[in-house]
C-alpha cells in the first residue's frame, strides 16, 4: 500500500508538471514530492500520538522543502504541491484525492480558535499561487481558487473564485458578475488609494473656496 500510494504521488507529477522529465529527476529533486512523502510518515506517528517526533519530522522537511504541513493534517491521494516554496497547511485541513496546489498557499486558520479552524478542500480543487484560504470552510469538489485571492468563505463545488476577498466568479461552468480577469481582479489597496485621492481633491476644493472668500472679504473691507 505504502509503495502504491509513492507510485501515485511520482504519477502525479508527471501529469502535471511537464517539465518533469525522469522518475530519477522526479524523485530527487522535487521539494513538493519531498514534502508530502515527509508528511506522510509525520502523519502515521501524528496518528499513533507521537507528537513531538512527528513534529520534528515536519520541522525538518520544512527547512529542506520551504513547504510547511502540520503532521496532524490529513491529505488524501495524488496530492500535488506545484514549485511549493512558502506554502503553509494547518493542523485541522483535510484535503481530498487529485488536489492540486502552487507555490505561496496557505490553507491555515483566522485566529485562536480551537477544534476544526482549517479548511476542508474536496476532490479535484485546484489552488493557485498565493492564494489563502483560511477558517474551517469548505472548497468544494473541481473548485479553483484564483491567484492571490482571500477566501473566507465556502466555495460551491464546480466554481472559480477570485479577488479579496474571494468572490465566485464561474459556477457550473456558467459567469456570475465578474469575468475570470486576472488583469482586472478585484483591488481593495488601489481602491482605497482612489477614495483617500478624491478626499484629498474635496479638500482643496474646499480651501481653495475659503482663501477665495477670504480675499474678497478682505478685497471689500479695503474698499
Amino acid at each position: 500500500m505504502m509503495f502504491k500510494t509513492m507510485r501515485e504521488d511520482i504519477d502525479v507529477v508527471f501529469e502535471q508538471d511537464p517539465a518533469a522529465r525522469s522518475t530519477f529527476e522526479v524523485v530527487l529533486t522535487y521539494s513538493g514530492l519531498h514534502a508530502i512523502w515527509a508528511h506522510r510518515f509525520a502523519h502515521s506517528l501524528f496518528r499513533r500520538k507521537f507528537f513531538f517526533l512527528a513534529r520534528l519530522i515536519s520541522q525538518i522537511s520544512r527547512f529542506f522543502t520551504g513547504i510547511e504541513i502540520h503532521p496532524g493534517a490529513t491529505i488524501g491521494r495524488r496530492f500535488f504541491i506545484d514549485h511549493g516554496m512558502g506554502v503553509v497547511i494547518g493542523e485541522t485541513c483535510e484535503i481530498g484525492d487529485n488536489v492540486t496546489v502552487y507555490q505561496g498557499v496557505t490553507l491555515g486558520g483566522t485566529g485562536k480558535e480551537k477544534g476544526k479552524r482549517h479548511p476542508t478542500i474536496h476532490n479535484n480543487a485546484l489552488i493557485a499561487a498565493g492564494a489563502k484560504v483560511l477558517g474551517s470552510i469548505t472548497i468544494g469538489e473541481h473548485a479553483k481558487v484564483g491567484a492571490g485571492s482571500v477566501v473566507l468563505k465556502d466555495v460551491p463545488a464546480h466554481s472559480t473564485v477570485v479577488g479579496i476577498p474571494g468572490k465566485v466568479v464561474i459556477q457550473n461552468g456558467v459567469k456570475v458578475g465578474r469575468e475570470l480577469d486576472h488583469t482586472d481582479l478585484p483591488d481593495p489597496t488601489g481602491d482605497r488609494f482612489r477614495e483617500l485621492e478624491n478626499e484629498m481633491n474635496q479638500l482643496k476644493r474646499t480651501l481653495n473656496a475659503i482663501q477665495q472668500r477670504g480675499a474678497n472679504e478682505h478685497g471689500d473691507s479695503a474698499l
